[in-house]
């Protein structure tokens, strides 16, 4: 067998492992630290105005800042938003960040959603379950945050910072992030323009 024929027998199993590889790397747990996170999101009045960014316009709507655990993360490389938006977390705090309420959960994302499940009686309220932890759209502001965001994994506590965003394209497409964490379903996802990210 020639070397070209070799190559082109092991050229497709060797890519599929790499992908596996990759996926198993973002999506592995690492053990989180001790205790619920008891520190609410906050947020206030956007400081600047709108910006240009990879092409889109940026609108601030608000500045945001959130310690949280991270309960799952996705990756985006196809859909329309991908070319700003690479990852998708899904963050929890209080008792979305409890191990007693997280091990009653089962929790997937899929298509930019976020999703939750369990078997009898939810651990908490929905409300509580819908209050305390969300789905993010992240913008990485510049190649030091996108290259910390690579490392992120479920079980991580991240320490983020930045602005919540409307985005608009030159081909209509728009994107605007909800502004409260009251609320669920579509359009209730944060698309943060992140600015400063920290691990712990």
């Amino acid at each position: 067998m020639d070397a070209g024929a070799v190559i082109r027998r092991f050229a497709l199993p060797l890519a599929l492992a790499v992908i596996a590889y990759m996926w198993v790397s973002d999506h592995r747990p690492v053990r989180p630290p001790p205790g619920a996170i008891e520190i609410t999101p906050q947020q206030a009045r956007a400081a600047g105005g709108a910006f240009r960014f990879k092409d889109h316009d940026i609108e601030p709507l608000a500045d945001f800042a959130i310690t949280a655990r991270v309960l799952s993360r996705e990756n985006y490389r196809f859909d329309r938003a991908a070319v700003l938006s690479p990852v998708d977390l899904a963050l929890g705090w209080g008792p979305m960040s409890d191990d007693e309420v997280l091990r009653r959960l089962t929790i997937s994302q899929g298509g930019r959603w976020y999703f939750y499940r369990w078997s009898g009686e939810p651990p908490i309220p929905v409300h509580e379950i819908v209050r305390h932890s969300a789905n993010m759209h992240l913008i990485p502001a510049d190649d030091a945050v996108a290259a910390t965001l690579a490392r992120v994994r479920p079980g991580h506590v991240v320490e983020l910072a930045g602005r919540l965003v409307e985005v608009r394209g030159s081909d209509g497409f728009r994107w605007r992030s909800s502004l409260t964490r009251e609320d669920s379903g579509d359009g209730a996802c944060e698309i943060v323009f992140v600015e400063r990210l920290g691990l712990r």
